[in-house]
């Protein structure tokens, strides 16, 4: 197995630059997540370390090799894609053998890398089958055991479990993770799914526009995010974000009930900040009433309750226990202020 690293990396379609100077570094076996918004490069980049698109400038290293300008049968990559792309008239088996047989291995070569991965990925069952006799789940194993069959140096999956039903990313998404602890490969995800995200990866890296915002663990980006783009995007719900004034060792926010005597250095009085507060950090205060309660989800053990400030701005913030609020309640906050982000009003960027 090997690492990834990508060196400065540009992409250009004719004078329309879409990567702007990735560095980024994987190490071998580590299990690295792109994620972002839709139009962010992450599955061009994907793209990129794969050979499938041509890489206008910079270098892509797997393990001690450039290369960049090979072709994707040299790179040692496999690809899991989107769509499961498996041929209707094989079997399973067949499928999964297909790569190596093209390649010229040998039939026993073939049938015992099959079986080990079949066995990996408990498709033992299925083998005489073909794809139309398969559930989705079923059929994305299929792929997946065809990736692992071939031996790549580095798996690339591209959104994999994107045309699952809920249920069965959250089961994919056990099965992908335990893979990866079993066979221990480096393995590069691409999701818009940050709960994807957080729950698979090692390593995550937040893109936007082309560009790297934050790289790092989970939940360190949860905790401890970099600017307001990231604390937006990690944590599901999203991060609550209002409009604050610093105001001497405070900061005056209407929108999350009054003044917030913040525990961290402040800037200037009278600059326009951002305040982050997440929906599990925030509680409701029932002797309040400054909040109306627009909307209530509730989910069984947790709820979400839906506000809107005095300012008009909007929040959400979860709820455990029975006590719970209504629709139409009047309610307060209670902001725990170790838990609140400060970010720069114009750039967004993080205050500490």
């Amino acid at each position: 197995m090997s690492g990834v690293t990508l060196e400065n990396v540009v992409k250009r379609y004719g004078d329309v630059q879409v990567i702007h100077g990735v560095d980024l570094d994987i190490a071998d076996g580590e299990f690295c997540v792109f994620v972002g918004p839709s139009g962010c490069g992450k599955s061009t980049l994907l793209r990129m370390v794969a050979g499938l698109e041509e890489t206008t400038g910079g270098a892509i290293n797997i393990g001690a090799r450039d290369v960049t300008r090979m072709d994707p049968s040299e790179r040692g990559v496999a690809m899991v894609f989107q769509t499961y792309a498996l041929y209707p008239h094989m079997t399973v088996a067949e499928n999964m053998g297909f790569g190596l047989k093209m390649t010229g291995h040998p039939k026993s070569e073939i049938d015992e890398k099959v079986g080990k991965a079949s066995e990996i990925l408990k498709l033992d069952d299925y083998l005489k089958r073909k794809p139309k006799a398969l559930s989705g789940g079923q059929r994305q194993r299929v792929a997946i055991g065809r990736a692992i069959v071939r031996g790549p140096e580095v798996f690339l999956f591209d959104e994999p479990l994107s045309n699952l039903d809920a249920e069965l990313r959250v089961e994919m998404r056990v099965e992908i993770a335990r893979l990866h602890k079993e066979i221990g490969a480096t393995m590069i995800y691409v999701t818009h799914d940050q709960v994807e995200a957080m729950t698979l990866a090692d390593k995550i890296v937040v893109l936007r526009a082309g560009n790297i915002e934050q790289v790092g663990a989970p939940m360190d980006l949860y905790r401890d995010p970099d600017n307001q783009f990231v604390a937006g995007f990690i944590g599901s719900p999203a991060m609550n974000f209002v409009a604050g004034t610093v105001n001497g060792a405070g900061v005056d926010t209407p929108g999350a009930g009054g003044a917030l005597a913040l525990p961290m250095n402040l800037p200037e009085s009278g600059r326009k900040v951002t305040v982050g507060m997440r929906p599990e950090h925030v509680q409701i205060d029932p002797a309040g009433d400054t909040h109306l309660v627009e909307l209530t989800e509730a989910l069984g053990g947790v709820s979400y309750a839906y506000l809107t400030a005095p300012t008009g701005e909007k929040l959400i913030v979860e709820e455990r226990g029975d006590e719970r609020s209504s629709i139409g309640d009047r309610v307060g906050l209670t902001v725990p202020l170790e838990r609140v982000l400060l970010f720069d009003a114009e750039n967004g960027l993080r205050l500490r």
